[in-house]
C-alpha cells in the first residue's frame, strides 16, 4: 500500500468501488461483454484490507481470512482475465465448493465487502461514539450465520475491544464530515458490486449460502 493510501484509506476505497460500480453499469449496457476485469476487482478489495486492520480482535478472524483470499484472487487475475472466467474454470473443473477454489474465496471476499457495507449504513444512522452497536449488526448480518457457536462467542467477547468511532477516524485520516461523505459514496457503490457478485452465483445456480 502506498503512501496515498495510507494518508487516506477511505478516500482511496470509496474511489475503488465508485469505479468499479462505473466498470458493472459499463458491463450491463454491453449485449456483449466478457464481463467484470479481476485485476481491477482485486485491487479494490485489497484497499478494505486496511479497514479490517482498524477493527481490532473482534475481526481479527474477518481480517485474516479476507486478506488471504484477496490475495488469492489478485494472484489469480494475472492469468484470468474477468471473474466470470475464473468461476467457469471452477465449475469446468468441479471444483467450485473445493476448500480454497477461486469461486470459494470470491464468495468469501463478497460477504466482507457486504460486511463493511452494513458496518458503514449502521455507522452512519447511529448516534454516539460507540461501534459496538453497528459493529454487532454487521456481524449478525453477514458472517453469523456462516459461523459456528465458538467464533460467534469470541466475536462477541471481542466486541468490548473496538475502537470508539472517533479512534477509527483517526486511523483513517477523516474528519466525520469527510468519512460520512467517504462511506455514504461506499455504501451506494459497494451495493452494485456485491449484487453483480451475487448475481454471478445465482444465474450459474451455484448457491451463495454456503
Amino acid at each position: 500500500m502506498g503512501e496515498e493510501a495510507e494518508e487516506r484509506p477511505l478516500k482511496r476505497i470509496a474511489e475503488a468501488f465508485h469505479e468499479l460500480d462505473l466498470a458493472i453499469n459499463s458491463i450491463k449496457g454491453q449485449e456483449e461483454s466478457r464481463g467484470l476485469d479481476a485485476t481491477r476487482f482485486s485491487r479494490a478489495c485489497s484497499l478494505v484490507s486496511f479497514l479490517f486492520g482498524c477493527l481490532g480482535i473482534a475481526f481479527k478472524f474477518a481480517e485474516l481470512d479476507y486478506v488471504a483470499k484477496v490475495e488469492d484472487l489478485k494472484s489469480a487475475s494475472e492469468s484470468i482475465a474477468t471473474l466470470e472466467s475464473m468461476l467457469q474454470l471452477d465449475i469446468d473443473q468441479d471444483t467450485v465448493r473445493k476448500a480454497g477454489s477461486h469461486t470459494r474465496n470470491l464468495l468469501r471476499v463478497k460477504r466482507g465487502l457486504d460486511m463493511v457495507k452494513v458496518l458503514f449504513e449502521q455507522i452512519l444512522v447511529s448516534e454516539g461514539n460507540s461501534l459496538r452497536d453497528p459493529a454487532s449488526v454487521a456481524y449478525a448480518q453477514v458472517f453469523a450465520p456462516h459461523h459456528g457457536w465458538v467464533i460467534r462467542k469470541a466475536v462477541a467477547a471481542g466486541m468490548y475491544a473496538l475502537p470508539s468511532k472517533s479512534q477509527l477516524l483517526k486511523k483513517l485520516n477523516e474528519e466525520e464530515a469527510t468519512a460520512r461523505v467517504h462511506m455514504k459514496r461506499y455504501v451506494s457503490t459497494s451495493a452494485s458490486v456485491v449484487h453483480y457478485v451475487n448475481e454471478l452465483f445465482l444465474t450459474r445456480n451455484l448457491g451463495i449460502d454456503w
